[in-house]
């Protein structure tokens, strides 16, 4: 069996960003045992995901969460594990993240990522600090600082974030971000800005614009992107929401760049339709005419079966950039299957085709899995709502 080597630290902390957002939650979870507080009874957990991809592109991989609570602080850690060159599993990647309950305003959290040096020896990849505080006339600020260890193990800050977020009325919320970067003086200076305003009327319909400046020669705002829409839920299960960028063109005016329109409906009893079309003015193949013309297409169908079992598929239609003329094209598919097993148990499948050389879909990846699902306890980090 062929053992993969340690990636690099910027890869390490990519591969683990994608293993917690994209690994299916094959969980066989059970509940911690003298790990967990006994006045915290069922507020701790421990999961444990196996996946193995059938078509052996890839080594096995193994996770394994654990939650705990008590007196105001919460401790989340994962642990992935891969399969060594000898069959068994050895640590690879490891996240640590720590939420503390300074008092009735402010809530601290840190996140620490760890990956292994050549020698196995557990090393630290990176440190992201955040402080939310909750402000008098109900405005709320988060501080975010990421900080990665140098070559003597040193921790410096790569990235600072400061947002700021109020409420101007009960139909308007405003937030302001402001994203710091290391200059050549090792100091921090404002890299991006991004300014956002939501606004919600009673029909149903929220309307926003969130706008991205960046700095010029001279350290002045230069507004780069604008993001501007609406959202409307036309009935209880009915959602629509039309979105467009807009971007400087080479005359440096704001133009429409691209728009995307998504549609959520319920097509049918135990059914969940959702769209997703994006529209471009710069068609991959074509010379922009300023018009906006479809380019892909993303539909996600879920459907939910009598034995409370579920099926998830995904289909990604694109136009071919060799022949933008024509209709677009299935580029990939997606298929999760999740049907209840013995024991309260879940057999889980994700099947993924894509495009062949040869333009035909084909299977590039199947991972199979089994869970057992102990609900996970939610915790609210927001101060409790004042009484009226």
């Amino acid at each position: 069996m062929r053992r993969i080597e340690l990636p690099n630290p910027a890869h390490l902390v990519l591969m683990l960003a994608v293993l917690y957002l994209v690994q299916p939650r094959l969980l066989a979870q059970t509940q911690s045992g003298s790990d967990a507080p006994t006045n915290d009874t069922g507020k701790s957990w421990t999961a444990t995901t196996e996946q193995q991809n059938t078509t052996a592109t890839s080594n096995p991989t193994r996770t394994k969460e654990t939650h705990t609570e008590t007196k105001g602080r919460t401790v989340d850690k994962q642990a992935v594990e891969r399969l060594g060159s000898d069959g068994r599993y050895e640590p690879y990647l490891d996240t640590e993240k720590e939420s503390v309950r300074v008092d009735v305003t402010t809530v601290r959290t840190t996140e620490r990522s760890f990956g292994r040096s050549p020698d196995g020896q557990k090393m630290l990849m990176q440190v992201t600090e955040e402080e939310t505080r909750t402000l008098p006339g109900g405005e709320e600020r988060v501080v975010r600082t990421t900080s990665n260890p140098d070559v003597n193990g040193r921790l410096q800050v790569v990235r600072r974030e400061i947002q700021n977020a109020k409420q101007i009325s009960s139909a308007v919320r405003e937030t302001k971000t402001t994203v710091f970067s290391p200059d050549v003086n090792g100091g921090l200076v404002p890299a991006k800005q991004v300014q956002e305003r939501e606004t919600r009327s009673n029909d149903h319909t929220i309307e926003f614009r969130k706008s991205t400046l960046l700095p010029d020669a001279n350290g002045n705002w230069e507004l780069n992107e604008v993001r501007e829409g609406v959202t409307k839920e036309e009935n209880s299960k009915d959602r629509i929401k039309e979105e467009r960028i807009l971007r400087p063109d080479i005359e440096g005016k704001l133009a429409v760049s691209e728009q995307t329109i998504s549609k959520e409906s319920a097509s049918a009893p135990g059914e969940n339709r959702q769209t997703v079309e994006t529209y471009l003015t710069d068609l991959p193949g074509t010379s922009p005419d300023g018009s906006l013309r479809l380019n892909q297409r993303v539909t996600t169908v879920v459907r939910k079966g009598s034995d409370g079992g579920q099926v998830t598929e995904e289909r990604v239609e694109q136009r071919n950039p060799a022949a933008p003329g024509d209709n677009l094209r299935v580029t990939q598919k997606t298929i999760d299957i999740a049907r209840p097993g013995t024991g309260g148990t879940t057999n889980e499948q994700r099947t993924i085709q894509s495009l062949d050389s040869n333009g035909n879909l084909g299977v590039v990846w199947v991972d199979t899995g089994k869970a057992d699902h102990t609900p996970a306890v939610q915790v609210d980090t927001k101060p409790p709502a004042k009484p009226q």
